[in-house]
């Protein structure tokens, strides 16, 4: 008989709670006499619990082991990843600890497998969809896909290449930390550093594999970001995610990699920036409620800023020091062009675009 412990109860209830509300984030935070717990629905924290501070260390503990964590190790932050069966609901929970003044903090990131954004559903405004599809008929070249953390570059990610394998029957290959999601139609692998799995040694090794297309996680340092470009000269099409504020910013950064210039002008066929953005609400005048956030779906939706063609040219000249800039449709003015047509909420505008501006 399996006996189930009031932890693995109470952890239980939590990934629950937060699935049926549609959350995006679960935050276990430490405070000095207790602990709170809270669902991150769209971009507002919810509060749901509070904890005594002893059953805090153990469910963090539980979450730790269940993810093959060191749960003997409290000063250095960690992370790891799970599935589990929700309600008869595959999900994928990305764990992090953090250490604080008050213990160790826990966010679990939640990662529905079934649920996919349907490909016309990509982004608000649906031409911009159609430009994206079209990059994927490139037979070589690098593609960026630039944002913040949780601007849905690895969901537009997942959304094109499951599009582009069922369309042009390419093979397509992805390197990821983690996994975020399991595909059939893509051959994934996992980094693994422990292993010697890093990005740059399994992209070598994915070259010798007969790829068409691939996609690499991040590039987030200059071995990766020679090696993905070696990879698109060499007759392949690469996608990957960079951490920068623009689509322009990616330039920049592939040449601070160490990237030659001409290597850059060869390879890069596009570079998207890319936020969330909050919908307006159909039923609610102001802001909706914790209720109407979870029970409606898909209340948030994509926007695109594109640099491709002439104006990608342009923005390198730039990036060379000569006295140009390119014209295209910047992130701020497809917002603004949201909010205009009545798509998008005004609060957006000092949330997104004011930051975009200062930051």
């Amino acid at each position: 008989m399996l006996i189930v412990s009031a932890i693995e109860i109470l952890a239980n209830r939590i990934i629950k709670d937060a699935t049926r509300n549609q959350a995006t984030d679960i935050h276990i935070i430490p405070r000095k006499n207790d602990t709170l717990v809270q669902i991150r629905l769209t971009n507002k924290l919810i509060p749901r619990l509070s904890l005594p501070k002893e059953e805090c260390d153990k469910l963090i503990s539980h979450f730790k082991f269940t993810a093959n964590m060191d749960i003997g190790e409290r000063r250095c932050p960690q992370s790891g990843s799970i599935f589990c069966d929700v309600n008869g609901q595959l999900m994928g929970l990305r764990l992090s600890t953090l250490p604080s003044n008050n213990r160790e903090s826990l966010v679990i990131r939640l990662l529905p497998q079934q649920e996919q954004i349907p490909f016309h559903q990509l982004s608000l405004f649906p031409s911009m969809t159609r430009k994206l599809l079209a990059l994927l008929k490139h037979a070589h070249g690098l593609i960026i896909f630039t944002g913040p953390t949780g601007s849905g570059k690895t969901t537009t990610l997942y959304s094109l290449l499951n599009e582009t394998a069922h369309l042009f029957h390419r093979n397509v290959i992805t390197l990821e930390d983690p996994i975020e999601k399991n595909y059939d139609t893509v051959l994934q692998v996992q980094v693994n550093e422990k292993a010697g799995v890093t990005y740059a040694t399994g992209l070598k090794a994915i070259l010798r594999h007969d790829p068409d297309i691939i996609m690499v996680g991040e590039i987030r340092d200059s071995e990766t970001a020679k090696i993905a470009v070696r990879a698109a000269l060499t007759g392949h099409l690469v996608l990957s995610t960079m951490h920068t504020r623009d689509a322009k910013g990616a330039v920049y950064r592939l040449h601070e990699f160490g990237v030659n210039w001409l290597e850059v002008e060869q390879t890069l066929i596009a570079v998207t920036a890319q936020r969330l953005v909050e919908l307006t609400c159909p039923f609610c005048p102001d802001d909706c409620s914790p209720f109407c956030y979870s029970y409606g779906r898909w209340k948030r939706a994509s926007v695109f800023e594109l640099l491709s063609g002439r104006n990608l040219h342009s923005a390198m000249r730039a990036a060379k020091g000569e006295n140009i800039e390119p014209r295209y449709k910047t992130i701020n003015q497809v917002i603004n062009k949201g909010i205009a047509l009545g798509y998008i909420k005004e609060s957006e505008y000092e949330r997104l675009v004011y930051n975009y501006e200062t930051s």
